[in-house]
């Protein structure tokens, strides 16, 4: 069913860390906290990790600090495959990251350990989401503010909202229920969240749009 008014209203979000004071030098204590901070703590480690907008070749902060800190790659790896969009609830990721963790542990007990400075510190974060008085109310319209929306704009509407919407991004979930265009949707789903930062996730779906309004000026002439 097409929604009766179809414009796109563009929010943005800004996040801000609180420090929990808590810190893991070893996976072992990595592992121990993960079981003891709050959920906020571990949505923030690992759904906004995409809010950097960087090119890492981890997908959380748990597995870039295992990785990256005290080298422990084959961990990280593990780590890095948990999509933290498919479980129904933060607690459920929970006990999937420690449960990656004690299998690692049971093969190699002893793993190394960070330098004083180099530990992870675990954080909460506070977000605050607001409008950006920014409307579209076609395909038009949205790719033209695509093209210079901030990038903490399309990180809640790609990012953010898949917590929301069950794994979807709010751009798609648009195109479909209120333009009426399924394929145009499904073309930004196929956008793998996961192998992109922000602005590559940008000129992913300009490009995708671009070619669907291109369709269109075809159709019409």
């Amino acid at each position: 069913m097409v929604n009766s008014t179809p414009f796109f209203e563009f929010r943005e979000c800004s996040i801000l860390l609180k420090a929990t004071g808590l810190k893991a030098k070893s996976v072992q204590e990595m592992r121990q906290l993960l079981s003891e901070v709050s959920e906020n703590c571990i949505y923030h480690h690992t759904h906004q990790y995409f809010f950097k907008g960087n090119i890492l070749e981890y997908t959380n902060d748990f597995a870039q600090w295992t990785g990256e800190t005290i080298g422990e790659r084959e961990l990280a790896e593990r780590l890095s495959n948990i999509d933290p969009y498919t479980f129904g609830s933060i607690n459920e990721l929970r006990t999937e990251l420690i449960r990656v963790i004690d299998e690692f542990l049971s093969v190699f007990p002893t793993p190394r350990e960070a330098l004083r400075g180099e530990e992870l510190f675990f954080n909460e974060s506070v977000t605050i989401i607001y409008p950006l008085g920014i409307r579209a109310r076609n395909l038009a319209e949205f790719l033209m503010v695509m093209r210079y929306i901030d990038p903490a704009s399309i990180y809640y509407h790609f990012y953010e909202a898949r917590k929301r919407l069950g794994g979807l991004d709010d751009f798609s979930m648009w195109i479909e229920h209120s333009l009426g265009m399924k394929e145009a949707a499904e073309k930004l789903r196929s956008i793998d969240p996961f192998m992109h930062n922000i602005e590559s996730i940008r000129s992913h779906i300009i490009e995708e749009i671009e070619e669907v309004v291109r369709s269109e000026m075809e159709v019409k002439e």
